[in-house]
């Protein structure tokens, strides 16, 4: 008996059900270390450093308290302050050179286009001593200045590659009917193409501030305790004593907060952003 149009045959039933519940089984295997953090981070020291794990225990705020009295306060100020500014700084800087090799394309835009990725090729330890050269002559060690030009300067390929790819995404007759209302090539990116690609705008502002977030090389070499930032604080749990796996999982987790705040809050526009093909 042929099943009835309105209803699935039972082999694509079961092969949804299938990808449904492969996609959950990976979703939990990904997010259990997250939970086993945060489980963590309410657990004494004596049940956390253990062999056999404690999943029935009694939850306690001692480890925030000792981290907060650790001055994290300052680690999580300069880690804000050096990936907010360094990531408008990049979308300021990548927009009109997106805008350039997309909408207007230069000379030899390809040859633009692969240098700007091939930057990201060189790995940063082999760059390290005459960065810090750089910065030690400028008087800009340990400072959030020079952790916001790196961080701005690192972000810059992969902000022009999306913002490139969320232009193209544009219809060409929006643009042309700009131009024939007399827009001059300024307000056809500010007040036409940036308005169009808001939702690309915010997920390429997220990755950039995700990346400076989780800087961790230059700040180390760059910073010792003004400008530190936030993995640099983490570092500081790993003694000669061995780890304070409570207090790291708070730690931790006071670290991962703030972007993930910042994820949920703008999770519209990124998936909008992310849909409009930046990232194929």
């Amino acid at each position: 008996m042929t099943p009835p149009a309105h209803r699935p045959p039972r082999r694509r039933r079961l092969g949804r059900s299938a990808r449904a519940t492969g996609a959950w089984l990976a979703a939990i295997v990904f997010f259990f270390p997250v939970l086993w953090m945060v489980l963590t981070a309410f657990k004494p020291e004596s049940a956390a450093y253990t062999r056999t794990p404690h999943l029935v225990f009694s939850p306690t705020l001692a480890q925030f308290r000792a981290v907060f009295s650790s001055g994290i306060g300052t680690y999580l100020a300069n880690s804000a302050l050096a990936s907010v500014i360094s990531t408008v700084l990049a979308l300021i800087l990548a927009a009109p050179a997106a805008y350039a090799l997309s909408v207007r394309p230069v000379r030899k835009w390809r040859n633009a286009l692969f240098f700007f990725i091939s930057t990201k090729m060189l790995p940063v330890v082999a760059a390290i001593i005459p960065l810090y050269l750089a910065v030690r002559d400028l008087g800009a060690l340990d400072g959030i200045g020079a952790l916001v030009i790196l961080y701005a300067a690192m972000n810059l390929p992969i902000a022009v590659w999306m913002l490139r790819s969320f232009f193209l995404e544009v219809p060409r007759e929006v643009l042309e009917a700009a131009r024939v209302d007399g827009a001059t090539t300024r307000q056809e990116l500010t007040a036409v193409l940036l308005p169009m690609v808001l939702p690309g705008i915010t997920a390429t502002a997220l990755i950039c501030l995700i990346f400076s977030w989780n800087e961790f090389f230059l700040a180390l070499n760059l910073t010792s305790f003004r400008a530190a930032t936030i993995p640099v604080f983490l570092v500081g749990f790993i003694t000669s004593e061995g780890l304070y796996w409570a207090k790291l999982s708070a730690a931790a987790t006071l670290a991962c907060l703030p972007v993930l705040l910042a994820g949920w809050a703008a999770q519209r526009q990124l998936v909008r952003g992310l849909s409009m093909g930046a990232v194929k």
